[in-house]
Parts: C-alpha cells; sequence; structure tokens
C-alpha cells in the first residue's frame, strides 16, 4: 500500500485574510467569506472544498474516459456545496452537487455515464466527503 503526503502553508496577513501556498506551487490569497467578515474577491475555505470535489472528479472522469476509450470533445461541470449550521453554530457540508456538461463523439452514453461513475467511485476528495457527493451529467453526442 502505497502512501503519499501533500503539504500547503497558510500566513495570516492581518484581518481576516491570510495567504496559501501549495507544496505544488500555486500560491494566493484566501479569506473567509464575506458574510463571515471576510474579504470580497479571493479563494475562501467553502471555495476550496467545492473546487476540490469538482477538480478531482473532473481528473478521475479524464482517466476513465482514456481507459474506455472516449472520445471526449468537451467538459465543463458547474459545483455547488451546500452547508448546514448547527444551533451551536457548528457547520459542515451536508451535499456536493455537480453538474458536468460532458460532450463525447461516438460513443453510447451508458458507456459516458460508466465512466462518470469510475471517476467518482476513484475520486479522493469525493470519497472523504462526510456528505452526500450527487453527479447530475448532460451528455450530448456527436
Amino acid at each position: 500500500m502505497a502512501t503519499y503526503t501533500y503539504e500547503t502553508t497558510v500566513t495570516w496577513k492581518g484581518e481576516h485574510l491570510g495567504h496559501l501556498k501549495c507544496g505544488n506551487g500555486p500560491e494566493m490569497d484566501f479569506s473567509a467569506p464575506p458574510d463571515a467578515h471576510g474579504h470580497a474577491g479571493v479563494l475562501t475555505p467553502e471555495d476550496a472544498f467545492v473546487a476540490a470535489a469538482n477538480t478531482c472528479v473532473m481528473m478521475m472522469f479524464l482517466w476513465a474516459a482514456e481507459r474506455f476509450k472516449i472520445d471526449l470533445l468537451s467538459y465543463e461541470c458547474r459545483a455547488e456545496g451546500e452547508k448546514k449550521i448547527e444551533l451551536d453554530r457548528t457547520e459542515i457540508f451536508t451535499k456536493v452537487t455537480l453538474w458536468p456538461n460532458i460532450t463525447v463523439r461516438d460513443t453510447d452514453e451508458s458507456r459516458v455515464r460508466r465512466a462518470l461513475q469510475s471517476a467518482t467511485k476513484y475520486s479522493l476528495v469525493a470519497n472523504s466527503i462526510k456528505g452526500e457527493v450527487i453527479v447530475e451529467p448532460e451528455i450530448t453526442i456527436v
């Protein structure tokens, strides 16, 4: 069994603003959402959580499409995370919904759906989410 380590470093910049440095190279400012005394126009932990699920499922779909020999023409996916705030003010994401719009050439729709199921099944991030992960694709075959 293999293990891998991923790292990030965060630095406080004052107020409710920080700077994130990812082990793979990217750097960016982040903040709490504006409704939680944060700053607009920068990454939030909530954005990063939803983006992690969305990007991971997409990368796994690309992997599955290659293995299923699907002629992929385009992939675009909108994602939405739903969080619940408890009476004691603790918060949890209860659901992440993905709406991939997939265009393929000369491929049976059931094959694309199987590839998408495999992508979700093997997505590290989707597997790490406590809440429900829902995928509602729109598939176009040309």
